[in-house]
C-alpha cells in the first residue's frame, strides 16, 4: 500500500472550515483515514465540540507513544487581504497556502500520516494513540480536556506524548517545547462616585485608584527567571472608562491585565498577590474594587530526558539541527497532557500562524512526516 501523502492530507484538513468550534468535516476525514488503517476510534464529543480518540493496538499495551493536536483555527479575518483562498490549500512555488497551514492542521497530518505507515509497515509491540481536539483555539474547556476525560473513563493511557504545534521560529528543528509559562487574565473595576469635574471634592474619581493599580502591578518585579524559564511578565493591556465628557468624573473605571508566568509562581499565589494590592489601593482611595479572575493554564516543565532526547535525536537525524530545549511562547494542550503523561511539543516553522496568508513549505510537511516516523521507530526499538 502506498504510503499516506502528509501534504494531500493537509490539503484535505484546510479545505474544510473548521474555524473554532466548527468541525466543517475534519476530524471525519482523520477518522477515515485511521479506522481503514487498523485504528480503533471513537468520539470524545463534549459541549457541541468533536473530539477523535484513535488508537492501534491493544488497550493496556506496556507501551504507548502518544500524539495530540487540533483541527480548529483561528478566523480568517478580513478575506480581502488574503491574496490566496484561505480554505483553498493551492500551492504556489512549493509553498501550500490556507488557514491551518502552519496552525496546525500539516502537523495533525503529519503524526497521522507517520503513525498509519508505521503501524503498517513494522507493527510495533505495543500502541499508538492519537489524540484530536477540535476545541484549541477558543476557551479549550470541551477538547483535550475531554479526551482524556473520555481515557480515564475507558482505560486508555499514553505513557508518553508530543503535541504537534508548531515550535521552531525561524528554521526547522531548531526548537523543541519541553513546558510552556502559566498564563491568566485578571479584570478589575474600580467603582467611585461620578460628580462634576468643577467640584472634585464632591465625587470620588475611580481613576487615580485605577492608574495606581495599574502602575503597582506593571512595575513589580515578579522574578528574575528560573532554569527553565525567562522571567515572568505583567502587561496592562486595557484601560477604559467609556466617558465621552470632559467636565463629568465617571463613576467606574475597567483594566484588565495578562500574566505569563513561570515555575515560581501559581495562579493561586498570583491571585493572593493581586488581593493584597487592591485591598491596598481600595483602602487608599476609598473605593470599591471588583475582579474576576481567569487561570488558562498553569506553568509546568517535562525535565530533559528520556522524551526530550528521543525527540531531539529524530529532528537532528532528519533535518541536521540539534534543536533548543525551551518553554518560550505562549499555552497549548500540553498544559492539559502534562497531568496525564510526560509530554513534548515539535512541530513546525510557525512565522505565518494567524496571519492572513498562512503557509507552510510543501517539503517542510513532509520533513515533520519522517521526524515523527522516526520518534515512532526508535521509541518502539
Amino acid at each position: 500500500m502506498a504510503p499516506v501523502d502528509p501534504a494531500d492530507l493537509t490539503a484535505q484538513l484546510v479545505r474544510c472550515a473548521s474555524v473554532t468550534p466548527a468541525n466543517d468535516g475534519a476530524l471525519e476525514v482523520l477518522e477515515t483515514l485511521l479506522s481503514d488503517a487498523g485504528f480503533d476510534c471513537a468520539w470524545a464529543d463534549r459541549g457541541g465540540i468533536k473530539n477523535l480518540f484513535a488508537r492501534w493496538g491493544n488497550k493496556g499495551n506496556t507501551r504507548s507513544f502518544g500524539f495530540n493536536g487540533h483541527t480548529d483555527v483561528v478566523p480568517i479575518g478580513n478575506p480581502d487581504d488574503w491574496t490566496m483562498p484561505p480554505f483553498g490549500a493551492e500551492v504556489k512555488d512549493g509553498i501550500m497556502y490556507g488557514r491551518g497551514t502552519t496552525d496546525m492542521k500539516s502537523g495533525v497530518a503529519a503524526f497521522a500520516a507517520a503513525a498509519v505507515d508505521f503501524v503498517r509497515d513494522t507493527p510495533p509491540d505495543g500502541s499508538v494513540i492519537l489524540a484530536i481536539t477540535g476545541d484549541e483555539e477558543g476557551d479549550a474547556t470541551d477538547g483535550t480536556t475531554a479526551l482524556l476525560e473520555h481515557m480515564e473513563k475507558h482505560g486508555e493511557r499514553m505513557d508518553v506524548c508530543l503535541v504537534g504545534e508548531p515550535t521552531c521560529p525561524e528554521a526547522m528543528g531548531e526548537m523543541i517545547k519541553i513546558g510552556r509559562r502559566g498564563s491568566m487574565t485578571i479584570w478589575f473595576k474600580v467603582i467611585g462616585k461620578q460628580g462634576h469635574s468643577a467640584y472634585p471634592h464632591r465625587a470620588n474619581n475611580p481613576l487615580p485608584a485605577m492608574v495606581r493599580l495599574m502602575d503597582r502591578l506593571a512595575s513589580h518585579e515578579l522574578d528574575q527567571g528560573t532554569d527553565h524559564f525567562d522571567p515572568s511578565t505583567l502587561a496592562v493591556v486595557t484601560v477604559d472608562t467609556g466617558n465621552p465628557a470632559t467636565n463629568v468624573i465617571p463613576a467606574s473605571c475597567a483594566a484588565t491585565v495578562n500574566i505569563r508566568f513561570n515555575d515560581t509562581h501559581s495562579g493561586a499565589s498570583l491571585t493572593e498577590w493581586i488581593d493584597g494590592e487592591v485591598t491596598k489601593i481600595r483602602d487608599a482611595f476609598g473605593v470599591q474594587i471588583e475582579t474576576k479572575v481567569k487561570i488558562s493554564g498553569e506553568s509546568f516543565i517535562t525535565p530533559p530526558g528520556d522524551l526530550s532526547s528521543l525527540v531531539a535525536t529524530a529532528v537532528e537525524a532528519e533535518t541536521g539541527v540539534k534543536p533548543q530545549l525551551s518553554t518560550t511562547g505562549g499555552t497549548s494542550d500540553a498544559r492539559f497532557v502534562k497531568s496525564h503523561c510526560p509530554v513534548v511539543e515539535f512541530g513546525l516553522v510557525g512565522q505565518s500562524m494567524h496571519q492572513v496568508d498562512e503557509h507552510v513549505r510543501v517539503e517542510h510537511i513532509h520533513q515533520l512526516k519522517a521526524i515523527y516516523g522516526r520518534i515512532l521507530r526508535d521509541y518502539f526499538a
